[in-house]
């Protein structure tokens, strides 16, 4: 092993044993099954923001949208990058502090639980279906950040992907069951700050090898359609494309996704002081911009260094951050402890994102299917144990479904928020803003909205043309359109559940 290798791993090593001694911190602090999964309610407005963010921001942060940055330039990452902005900032704006207040109201701690409570549901079909519903999308999502970790390691020290997978799972899974929801926000919290770190790393270090801003503006303009929102770059023909203005309309549709997705809206949930969800909203807006921004960039100055020869070609554009920061670690020891930083922040981007999953995931079973559905009654010790070795169960089954080393980071994920999208996000803003909205709707919508991800992405879109866009636009539309009109269709929400939303809707103003 070489001693920039040794220097990765140093730094790599002392972030991983930071984030399992948090684990093992608040172990301590998890008296029951509330605090595993939602922490008390007592998360402050800083934490809420940078673990909320840093949840969402996945893989693809570091990995997924550089990687399609490099290959097509900033048409369809570009719009990709707006609809997640805008999805950001309004979830924020209109979801955050009515969910938390909601769901206090009624006493839920998960969203299938918030939608069950929220209609008054005596059967909780509503419940676990919802329940199946995260753990459908959730496990492949989960699958997607391991197979991350194991590109990782398998790309800098040439270790079996396998074996480097398995063993990012163990670490995830050994925090995240330990110190559940707290141990996952506050470790959030410090990955996206490790993630800010490694971002402004590498772009300044990417720019200087490839001669320059100058430089690397110039090699972007050289490249037919690389920079036009309007066309982007086809890197098998090396000429211009085509981004259609559907398709513009399909890729912004990623920020409906932001409004169904568990491991956000269980940080709203969480959220300690309502009145401080706007010092939330102006920090996770911010640096949701910013890092996306940053992400993209450093795709286009990926493809500078590589014309200008800093970097030879390499097959997996996803592993572009990889390859600079194994090109820093060659510079000498300070510059590879650096890149072991950097590492660190694609594991960080990662792991935040896996433990939220593995929480919303591993609750859906435990509390809203045993618990829920069969009526189970277990003691706080035992739903506990219950809840961790749920945990466990889906993270085996994520590595199995990871085992695939060729996956694509990014193409995976969009399918999954293309579920949670389309199932969850017309039901809650339903639920949030619409009195009439009945149980019916709710299910009717769900069902519809998940089930056309799955019609729209592998049947309707292999028509082409009009049809070959983001199945999460359509789904959601017809969700949405399937929640209103059973609800119209079938009876009023009884009195009860129109005063619950009356309340709420008075504590907004």
């Amino acid at each position: 092993m070489t001693v920039s290798q040794v220097c990765i791993m140093i730094s790599i090593a002392i972030y991983l044993v930071a984030m399992v001694m948090i684990g093992v911190v608040y172990s301590k602090k998890t008296k029951n099954v509330g605090d595993f999964y939602l922490g008390g309610r007592k998360l402050g407005p800083l934490v809420t923001a940078m673990s909320a963010e840093a949840s969402d921001m996945s893989s693809y942060l570091l990995m997924g949208l550089p990687g399609l940055a490099l290959l097509s330039g900033v048409a369809e990452v570009g719009w990709t990058v707006i609809g997640l902005a805008l999805g950001t900032y309004f979830n924020w704006l209109i979801v955050a502090k009515r969910l938390r207040n909601y769901s206090e109201q009624i006493g839920a701690i998960t969203i299938p639980d918030f939608f069950s409570r929220r209609y008054r549901e005596k059967s909780n079909v509503i419940m676990a279906i919802a329940a199946i519903m995260i753990i459908i999308f959730f496990v492949p999502y989960t699958a997607s950040g391991f197979s991350a970790c194991g590109k990782l390691f398998g790309t800098l020290f040439g270790v079996d992907y396998h074996l480097a997978m398995i063993v990012s799972a163990i670490i995830i899974v050994g925090y995240t069951s330990l110190g559940g929801f707290n141990a996952a926000s506050i470790t959030d919290f410090i990955q996206s700050i490790i993630m800010t770190v490694a971002l402004i790393i590498v772009l300044v270090f990417g720019i200087k090898q490839a001669g320059g801003m100058d430089a690397v503006i110039a090699n972007a303009q050289s490249l037919d359609g690389y920079l036009d929102f309007f066309k982007g770059y086809n890197a098998e023909t090396n000429s211009a494309g085509s981004f259609p203005a559907l398709s513009v309309i399909s890729t912004l549709a990623w920020g409906l996704g932001y409004f169904g997705m568990p491991h956000i809206l269980l940080r709203f949930m969480a959220i300690e002081n309502p009145d401080k969800v706007k010092v939330s909203r102006r920090v996770a807006s911010v640096w949701v911009v910013i890092s996306m921004a940053v992400a993209v960039l450093i795709g286009i100055v990926g493809m500078a260094m590589i014309k200008e020869g800093a970097l030879a070609q390499f097959d997996d554009s996803e592993t572009i951050i990889i390859q600079i920061a194994t090109l820093l670690s060659k510079v000498g020891v300070v510059p590879a402890l650096l890149a072991g930083v950097i590492l660190a922040g694609i594991l960080a981007s990662t792991m935040s994102t896996a433990d939220s999953q593995l929480l919303a995931a591993s609750s859906a079973a435990s509390e809203n299917i045993l618990g829920g559905l069969f009526k189970i009654k277990l003691n706080e010790k035992t739903e506990i144990i219950v809840a961790r070795l749920t945990l466990i169960i889906i993270s085996v089954i994520g590595v199995v479904i990871a085992w695939d080393a060729n996956s694509s980071v990014f193409r995976v994920v969009s399918f999954a928020w293309a579920g949670f999208g389309a199932a969850f996000g017309p039901v809650v803003l339903l639920a949030l803003f619409w009195k009439r909205s009945n149980k019916y709707g709710a299910l009717a919508g769900m069902i519809a909205g998940g089930v056309m991800v799955f019609v729209w992405k592998f049947i309707i879109a292999k028509l082409g043309g009009a049809f070959a866009i983001y199945e999460l636009l359509p789904a959601f539309v017809i969700g949405l359109v399937v929640n209103i009109v059973v609800s119209l269709a079938t009876p009023k929400p009884e009195q009860d559940i129109i005063d619950d939303f009356e309340t709420i809707k008075g504590l907004g103003k």
